[in-house]
């Protein structure tokens, strides 16, 4: 055995980890602004439902919305989000989106992706190609003109 232990026994202390000591109010507050409801009613004990090591019986896309809502809980100013969706499938990662949307007011968001879906909601979108910064600027200036974003994006809806 190698002494090692998990940081979670079920989802409610994945959240938590975080932020020790959070009261449940804040817990659940966090969990709704990221839209985690749907997974808590699926499982059989809602967000005290044992979930393994890490949360190794979650599924890739439920151990992701637990992380959003860690990051959530503990409230600060600054969120990276770097590949955040995906593991989610679009209705999920929509819905995610949606409820992200509040929670992100006020904060610097730093939003990392392949997906794109999540850019056009960005201020400012800085595309990179082959490691140097190739354009930025506000998404819907950038899809207007024929820019690499662009083209991302409409390679990305066919």
């Amino acid at each position: 055995m190698s002494g090692r232990r998990s940081c979670c026994s079920n989802a409610r202390s994945g959240i938590a980890f975080s932020r020790p000591g959070a009261p449940q109010a804040e817990i659940e507050k966090a969990a709704e602004a990221a839209g985690l409801r749907p997974l808590a009613a699926a499982l059989p004990r809602g967000l005290d439902t044992p979930v393994g090591e890490a949360g190794s019986s979650l599924s890739g896309g439920q151990r992701q919305l637990i992380s959003i809502t860690r990051a959530l809980l503990k409230d600060a100013p600054v969120l990276i989000l770097d590949e955040a969706t995906s593991a989610l499938d679009l209705r999920t990662e929509a819905a995610l989106k949606a409820a992200l949307g509040k929670p992100m007011e006020g904060r610097t968001c730093l939003v990392i992706a392949h997906r794109l879906s999540m850019a056009e909601e960005a201020d400012r979108v800085v595309v990179l190609d082959k490691g140097r910064i190739a354009e930025q600027g506000r998404p819907a200036e950038l899809l207007q003109k024929g820019s690499l974003f662009r083209n991302l994006r409409e390679a990305a809806a066919s």
